[in-house]
């Protein structure tokens, strides 16, 4: 197995179109499975690419629904494309294509990038819908939804390339009208490498990741999912301890669950303890004026639903003194 995941730089390039992405999996292989080089083009890609990285990959794709581009990609992962969006393409209209194209303007003049989606088994108008809605995103928030999609992508491909044991190239001529969606059924993705649940902590006023916050997580037992009532409520269950981590240097908490590709339905809370956090600031500071944070901690409750069991949830905590916001990752 070692031998077949011994890949070149090419290969790795035609995964993820970072080109310190493709170094650094160079330099870190042979794999002995597909589940390590999973982990660790994920750690790779979240921690050692930089923006501009992230940036040189996402310029590797062509438009979504730009059938002339796909058409004229000389690249050799020209059918990974033309294959990732043949559900997208099959299912299009002049109509489609003609929105889809304006609202790639709107979103690149808006972002400074394209549109990146992983595109496998969606519809054109599910990737529409896509596009409208993440057009809101603040640009921050954005550049790292669409980090999130490139892995997808990138996984999705290395277990292609898994598959063939190697050289993106090879069959390319059978790629053409299948979807990835389809193959990536047999391989395991991100999913089952690491935790359902994750996070990671952003300071906002400073511009910093996080470090040093302690994080737990906990499921709130006796509550049926997916069900909304009056009858329903916070004291109708109890919330059970499910895993602690505290954030390291780049803001991201250890495990706080075992990996799975699984997750049961329910209800979940994380809590930051926020306010040691400043305190420490404000110490080590030794600005007197600096008063800490206002919460002293904050508590991010969500619901996984029954329909949602094997995807995974990635909640993020953007921070500031006296104010939070957070989102649904990937």
């Amino acid at each position: 197995m070692a031998d077949v995941l011994r890949f070149s730089q090419q290969d790795w390039l035609d995964c993820c179109g970072s080109s310190k992405f493709a170094a650094e999996m160079v330099m870190i292989s042979p794999f002995s499975t597909l589940q390590e080089a999973l982990q660790m083009s994920n750690d790779i890609w979240w921690n050692k690419v930089d923006i501009p990285g992230w940036l040189e990959a996402f310029a590797a794709h062509p438009r979504i629904g730009d059938v002339e581009a796909l058409r004229k990609k000389a690249e050799s992962n020209a059918d990974w494309c033309k294959s990732e969006q043949s559900v997208a393409l099959s299912t299009s209209n002049d109509h489609i294509l003609q929105e889809l194209a304006e609202w790639n303007r709107q979103y690149e003049a808006k972002f400074g990038f394209c549109f990146l989606i992983c595109a496998s088994g969606k519809s054109s108008s599910e990737i529409l819908a896509d596009l409208k809605e993440r057009f809101s995103n603040r640009p921050i928030n954005e550049l790292q939804v669409a980090a999130a999609e490139q892995q997808k992508i990138t996984e999705l491909r290395l277990a292609k390339l898994v598959a063939k044991g190697g050289s993106s190239n090879a069959s390319r001529q059978s790629e053409t009208h299948v979807t990835i969606s389809d193959d990536s059924k047999n391989f395991p993705s991100a999913a089952s490498v690491r935790p359902p649940i994750t996070t990671h902590v952003l300071d906002v006023s400073s511009g910093r990741p996080g470090s040093g916050i302690e994080v737990s997580l906990d499921v709130l037992e006796g509550l049926t999912p997916g069900i909304k009532s009056q009858t329903q409520s916070d004291q109708a269950g109890a919330w059970t301890a499910i895993g602690h981590s505290i954030t390291n240097e780049d803001g991201r908490s250890g495990p706080l669950m075992a990996p799975s590709g699984q997750i049961l339905a329910g209800v979940y809370r994380l809590t930051f303890a926020t306010g040691r956090y400043y305190t420490r600031l404000q110490e080590s500071s030794g600005i007197k004026e600096f008063s800490g944070g206002f919460y002293p901690h904050v508590s991010v409750i969500f619901e996984v639903k029954p329909s949602q069991t094997f995807q995974h949830f990635h909640v993020p905590l953007l921070l500031a003194p006296y104010s939070y916001t957070t989102y649904r990752g990937s």
